[in-house]
């Protein structure tokens, strides 16, 4: 799908198929967020901001690793969840139920990631904001929104998951990786509020 242009993968969103669905959207929404925190970062270079090369630099690094990934995270998440859809047509019997409560697991774990990858990005916005070229400052603000719905995207096509596991372990696991989720939603609010009030002075 990273292949895809806009408008196809839009299309193939709304088609009467199991995936692409949420789970994608929200690798997309914090790939989004990576792309512009790059952006920023590549504004932020020159003379004026000899200060902060070394950290602009990394941000670049990065920001740019986590693009790809989160790219990686929207084909993985098809992926899984079509492998749930075809649990879900085996035979009735212990190798379907079997079948499904593994495929949910698998499922559970694209978004999973993403929500860690969005945790991320939301720390690099903090981490370029008061260091970010002044003149794309709402890109920041921008990106935090990204990881924003990535991050609550995400929790949701993990929790939809977590029924169907019927393993305590890696039920209790999942719930774990989604515990700070609100926290880091409320610091990606602060980010956005931040570039505001900036604009507003």
């Amino acid at each position: 799908m990273r292949d895809s242009r806009i408008v196809d993968f839009l299309a193939q969103l709304a088609a009467h198929v199991p995936a692409p669905g949420g789970g994608a959207t929200a690798a997309l929404h914090a790939a989004q967020a990576a792309a512009l925190l790059g952006m920023v970062a590549r504004y932020t270079t020159g003379e004026k901001y000899t200060d902060h090369a070394e950290a602009i630099v990394a941000l670049i690094a990065e920001t740019d690793t986590m693009r790809a990934r989160a790219l990686r995270l929207l084909e993985e998440d098809a992926v899984a969840f079509t492998a749930v859809t075809d649990a879900y047509r085996l035979p009735k019997g212990p190798e379907r139920s079997a079948a499904i409560a593994s495929a949910l697991v698998g499922a559970a774990e694209p978004p999973a990631r993403v929500v860690e990858t969005a945790t991320r990005l939301v720390e690099l916005c903090e981490l370029l904001l008061p260091i970010g070229n002044p003149n794309v400052i709402t890109d920041v603000a921008a990106a935090a929104d990204a990881a924003r719905a990535a991050l609550t995207t995400a929790r949701v096509n993990v929790e939809i998951n977590l029924n169907g596991i019927k393993d305590d372990k890696a039920r209790d696991a999942l719930r774990a990786r989604l515990a700070d989720v609100d926290a880091t939603v409320d610091r990606a609010d602060r980010v956005t509020a931040t570039v505001r009030e900036r604009l507003a002075t």
